[in-house]
């Protein structure tokens, strides 16, 4: 039986799906709180025969939790998270979490995320702001003010780190498991006129994909090889 055929088969649909997940991380090394793209490799063993031979899977893919780059943007409406919170926007798709923290607010005072989505406090309510009331100040713990006076708060929320994440458009994930608010700001918070950038860093990510491309031609090789070796072998038995 040519074994070697079929590995080779399962090793570059593998290395094919890493190629893919790198590919998208660089398209979005710019976009802030976007998430990296990793996959998961595991071995699937065949006991048929005298020698067990052991494949690759296809890989499973997961978003990475790691954070990203902290940069300053001067823009009250700006915040960074810091820590392991995520804040909440409503969406088509129900309530969604995001480490993009770039915000606008409409001329009815609506608080908005920068592809329009309502930014939600704590309890999953849209946030509402006085448009007249000044330029907003935001504390650490999400707590929103205007001329000295708090009038709303940043809902900031904790993903059990074992839940499965679902991605959303760019930079939004949907949780299997619903999030929890976060009550306790010692080492979770907000930073107003700062962005968290990608978490995918571009020069990594390039090393990757040319690490992977040489692992991908390296296969192709085996694989013509052993398409040569059962043609020789398919000759040598028809003479």
């Amino acid at each position: 039986m040519q074994t070697g055929l079929y590995v080779t088969v399962a090793a570059q649909r593998a290395m094919q799906k890493r190629l893919d997940t790198i590919a998208h991380n660089v398209a979005n090394a710019s976009t802030a709180g976007f998430r990296a793209e990793e996959v998961k490799f595991e071995t699937l063993y065949s006991v048929g025969g005298n020698d067990p031979i052991s494949f690759a899977t296809a890989g499973a893919t997961y978003l990475s939790r790691a954070a990203g780059e902290t940069v300053a943007t001067g823009n009250q409406l700006d915040v960074a998270v810091e820590g392991d919170g995520w804040l909440s926007v409503s969406t088509p798709a129900g309530a969604v979490y995001t480490r993009d923290g770039r915000m606008t607010m409409t001329t009815t005072g609506d608080l908005r995320s920068l592809t329009g989505y309502p930014v939600l406090d704590s309890g999953g309510a849209p946030i509402q702001l006085n448009p007249a009331g000044g330029t907003p100040t935001i504390a650490r713990d999400g707590v929103i003010s205007q001329n000295g006076r708090p009038v709303a708060a940043l809902g900031l929320f904790r993903i059990d780190p074992n839940t499965r994440l679902q991605r959303y458009e760019n930079s939004g994930v949907i949780p299997e498991v619903p999030a929890e608010p976060v009550t306790e700001f010692d080492r979770t918070g907000v930073l107003q006129g700062y962005v968290e950038k990608s978490n995918a860093n571009p020069v990594t990510e390039i090393a990757k994909l040319i690490a992977v491309q040489r692992t991908f031609d390296a296969i192709g090789t085996s694989l013509a090889e052993s398409e040569t070796t059962m043609q020789d072998a398919i000759k040598s038995l028809g003479s």
